[in-house]
């Protein structure tokens, strides 16, 4: 049995997150919330508009990787996460958007993504992809300059023991890596990066141990329906499955729920 129904009931889901996480979603959902005045628990990094925010207990992750482990081991099939990763897990694929990705999404990483990315959907995320990537030797060891297809993106480091592998940010998508001054961010266990999915960054080799992290992008109907964020046109729409990439026939309110939606 899979941790997505271990931790399906609401007191149950609650207790997986860092309580610094919850003080930061609470102070996100009041009326004065501002980014002069956050929370100690939300670290600004060096690179720009890039946040460090605690998000789950240490139990819950070696839960998660334990869980993650039996299933890489398991004959069943497994979609990898995208085009760069070759080692990780497809969460879709395993069931865990409605029980798990979908509420911590809306009940508690779109208000912190309100306050810190206004002006990039943060309060119109109604959608997301959510994968797990596995960083190792003989296996990737790291991840090449890229932008993310997602309006917001999380990305938690779970763990295990592990040298090196720090992330790097440069400078968002339009600017050519040849004007970008990049800064290495290391990882922190339980706590997640927030970051706007245009910002470009890479993954420096790892050099010892393995590391998993969890990836969620975070999709805004209402802002990529006016421009695809991965080719910079209108988007020429296709039925999909489920979020798909985000995009919707009609942009719903920020409060729907684009499941029943047409998407691409």
């Amino acid at each position: 049995m899979f941790m997505c129904y271990r931790y399906s009931a609401t007191s149950s889901r609650e207790s997986y997150l860092a309580p610094e996480f919850l003080e930061i979603v609470t102070f996100s959902k009041c009326e004065n919330a501002s980014v002069d005045r956050l929370p100690k628990s939300i670290v600004q990094l060096a690179a720009p508009r890039t946040y460090r925010i605690p998000v789950f207990t240490e139990e819950f992750c070696r839960d998660f990787i334990e869980e993650l482990e039996n299933f890489e081991q398991s004959e069943a099939p497994k979609g990898r996460p995208n085009t760069m990763n070759n080692y990780g897990v497809l969460l879709n694929e395993l069931g865990f958007d409605a029980t798990f990705l979908t509420p911590l999404r809306e009940a508690y990483l779109c208000p912190v993504a309100s306050l810190l990315f206004s002006d990039c959907g943060g309060y119109t995320l109604d959608s997301h992809k959510a994968f797990v990537v596995k960083y190792a030797l003989q296996q990737d060891l790291d991840l090449s300059y890229h932008y993310d297809n997602a309006e917001v993106t999380l990305n938690v480091s779970l763990g295990k023991d592990f040298t090196e592998g720090s992330l790097y940010f440069g400078d968002m998508r339009q600017v050519p890596i040849s004007e970008t001054e990049c800064v290495e961010i290391g990882h922190k266990t339980t706590h997640g990066l927030l970051h706007r999915g245009q910002h470009m960054h890479g993954a420096l080799p790892l050099t010892s141990g393995q590391r998993w992290n969890l990836i969620i992008w975070m999709r805004s109907s209402v802002v990529r329906n006016q421009l695809c964020p991965m080719c910079n046109k209108k988007p020429e729409l296709v039925e999909g499955v489920g979020f798909a990439d985000g995009f919707t026939r009609e942009a719903p309110t920020p409060s729907a729920n684009t499941e029943s939606c047409v998407v691409i």
